[in-house]
């Protein structure tokens, strides 16, 4: 008989699991009165900190597939948010980059998840983010499709 989970109190991936639905949850929340969706948000961090990004590489930095990301696009691109070229330079990925109003909006978005990251970790001082930050980075290098078992 192989051994389960065990104790869900005890395990790390439920209590990961635990911390990234509280944190999503208090995002949404705060993110609601500009309108934002948790992944909307996310797709204005990512094309504000690699502007010109590929449709398919900010699907993959916004963690939904490429179906999903062109409605992401399209209705950001509606509200004003971004903007994309009508025809691709080269190749057939379309540049897309924030509007004045993306950038005014990802700037206080950004803000309101800060604070939001800073509530989650009030009880950690700044040696045990770092240590945080390092284990979550471990755990994802391990389970990576280049990790070796």
């Amino acid at each position: 008989m192989t051994q389960g989970v065990g104790d869900l109190d005890r395990s790390i991936g439920y209590a990961l699991k635990q911390a990234a639905t509280a944190l999503r949850t208090a995002m949404e929340t705060a993110l609601r009165p500009l309108g934002l969706t948790v992944s909307q948000y996310s797709c204005l961090e990512v094309l504000g900190q690699r502007p010109g990004v590929s449709a398919s590489e900010l699907a993959r930095g916004v963690f939904v597939t490429r179906q999903s990301m062109h409605a992401l696009l399209l209705g950001l691109e509606e509200r004003g948010l971004l903007e994309r070229a009508a025809a691709a330079p080269h190749g057939r990925a379309l540049p897309t980059q924030l509007t004045a109003a993306g950038r005014a909006t990802l700037a206080e978005a950004s803000g309101i998840v800060a604070g939001v990251e800073r509530r989650m970790t009030v009880a950690f001082d700044s040696a045990a983010l770092e240590r945080l930050r390092a284990d979550l980075a471990a755990c994802v290098n391990a389970l990576s499709d280049h990790a070796e078992p």
